[in-house]
């Protein structure tokens, strides 16, 4: 009996695997299904004959799963159709460049499913055909099928514990730095949330989106060099502590500097630049508007909000509306203009979020 070609579906909305994987077995196909870039990987050894692959996926975006497939020689030449609702050049040369073979795009079609799934396995069988006997093919398969099916989930399981772990060592990190201020854990939360919250309003991409979320708690992790006198002084600064101070965004740079970690390295780009200002009077820089990284002009808005709008060691926590009219002072001046406007237009999700991270002191 002649093999069953099988096609692995990659997508993060599981509306759009099932109608897909209903397209494809009608069309005599048998389906492999994956909701991120971790679990499509490990689903490479299911002898996978083409992939559909989706582009915008939180965590891994489809571009990115593409190359570490390509990256691994056993699976180079599996063909890669991307579906995708992104239809600019741009994105398309992309896409060539990492190494898909064809698009689709949304919504479906079941007759352009079928011709470019059609040829494209053609080629694949003549490559197949070259390279190793059907026959033997379909016994190794039949034998390694049922283990790997069993130990699937487990590999599944400790690749996303293992970014967990990434993330939470990060989040720990950051609360040690700031573990002398009141309502640190908080503070990170809102702040981290308001940060993507500005990313998605201005249609950053999943993965960027969610970058900025994970790397934006680390905006003050310069401040573990900040002495507990001054981090805690309840009255204004002098000239020489306020100098120390404004020392933290260089000492953050420094510690996050030459990490290999994507996340690592937005940290530092947030941590040396959120202190900046639009008219180029921040420090330590002195950058000018849009010379600002945009993470760190998204990271200025969210910090400055949440630090008026919750008890400090010398000052008590400002209203909203209150902290909106100082802010609004300085539009133009400190802050991105563009950006505070969407972020007052939202307050609405500000204040879901303030909600969601706020705990209530307990009475001593």
């Amino acid at each position: 009996m002649e093999k069953k070609n099988r096609i692995l579906i990659v997508d993060d909305n599981d509306s759009i695997r099932r109608v897909l994987q209903s397209m494809l077995e009608s069309l005599g196909y048998e389906t492999e299904t994956a909701s991120d870039g971790f679990e499509a990987l490990s689903k490479l050894v299911f002898d996978i004959d083409l992939i559909l692959m989706d582009i915008l996926m939180p965590g891994m975006d489809g571009f990115q799963v593409v190359e570490a497939i390509r990256d691994q020689p056993a699976y180079k030449d599996i063909p890669i159709i991307m579906v995708t609702g992104l239809n600019t050049r741009e994105d398309k040369v992309k896409a060539v460049k990492v190494g898909a073979n064809d698009f689709i795009s949304k919504p479906i079609d079941m007759t352009e499913i079928k011709v470019r799934t059609t040829s494209l396995l053609k080629m694949k069988k003549a490559q197949d055909d070259l390279k190793h006997h059907h026959k033997e093919l379909e016994k190794i398969v039949r034998q390694r099928t049922t283990a790997l099916r069993e130990s699937m989930q487990d590999v599944v399981k400790t690749q996303r514990q293992l970014q967990n772990a990434h993330m939470e060592t990060i989040h720990r990190l950051v609360v040690a730095a700031e573990f002398k201020d009141i309502g640190t854990a908080t503070h990170i939360k809102r702040m981290s949330h308001f940060s993507a919250m500005l990313a998605k309003l201005i249609k950053l991409s999943p993965s960027e989106i969610e970058m900025i979320l994970h790397a934006s708690p680390l905006h003050d992790i310069g401040k573990i060099g900040t002495p507990e006198n001054i981090l805690l002084k309840p009255g204004k600064l002098n000239k020489p502590e306020l100098n120390l101070i404004q020392q933290h965004p260089i000492i953050g740079s420094q510690i996050l500097t030459a990490s290999n970690s994507t996340l690592l390295q937005t940290g530092e780009i947030i941590a040396i630049s959120h202190h900046e200002k639009w008219d180029g009077t921040g420090y330590p820089l002195g950058l000018k508007n849009e010379k600002i990284p945009l993470s760190g002009r998204i990271c200025a808005i969210a910090d400055v909000f949440d630090a008026l709008t919750s008890v400090r060691p010398y000052k008590n926590a400002y209203s909203n509306d209150k902290a909106l009219k100082i802010m609004e002072s300085g539009t133009g001046k400190h802050f991105d203009p563009q950006l505070f406007a969407l972020f007052t237009d939202n307050m609405k999700e500000v204040k879901d979020i303030q909600q969601r991270y706020t705990i209530i002191p307990s009475k001593k």
